[in-house]
């Protein structure tokens, strides 16, 4: 399983690296989408499930906090940003907001919404879903750093003018988010 949710961060065309009975049922996940929609439907086979991607004992307000691009800290020179506050609604469920720079130009991103808890484990932190423009838009969390990414390319664009994104890396702020 962990190889397999490897490439949720990045790795592509994944191999098992086990050839015993237990796990010859295993197949090659070639993406971030086909490995979550493996990991919601289970059709990794019998012998390997979610279950060591655990949704037990989540804690939202580990992820509670204010996360943004690595552009926020040249803000002050003029640089454009974007922001995303993530805030608990329950144990399963997150509240995120997305905001760009709007103090001295107009923003060029925003997007509210709620997401859900997928599951989590220790090597790709904790992962929250959200239906975005009849797409999917995940929310991983992990080593202070939050990944927003879709598996239609262009289902995070509408939030944002320029031809700008959602889609991204994001980097845990010490201090609140200053919108």
């Amino acid at each position: 399983m962990t190889s397999t949710l490897a490439a949720l961060t990045g790795c592509n065309n994944v191999s098992p690296t086990m050839n015993s009975a237990n796990h010859s049922k295993v197949k090659s996940v070639a993406s971030t989408t086909s490995t979550l929609l493996a990991i919601q439907g289970n059709i990794l086979g019998d012998n390997v499930s979610a279950d060591r991607f655990s949704t037990d004992k989540v804690s939202t307000n580990k992820v509670s906090a204010d996360y943004a691009t690595a552009d926020y800290d040249k803000r002050a020179q003029g640089y454009d940003w974007v922001g995303v506050m993530v805030r608990a609604v329950g144990d399963r469920q997150i509240d995120i907001k997305v905001r760009s720079r709007s103090d001295i130009r107009k923003p060029t991103c925003q997007f509210d919404g709620k997401a859900t808890l997928m599951g989590q484990d220790t090597a790709h932190g904790t992962i929250f879903q959200a239906k975005v423009n009849d797409s999917t838009a995940f929310f991983q969390f992990k080593d202070d750093t939050l990944i927003i990414d879709s598996p239609d390319k262009y289902a995070l664009n509408y939030f944002c003018s320029g031809g700008g994104s959602l889609a991204g890396e994001y980097k845990k702020l010490a201090a609140g988010l200053e919108i």
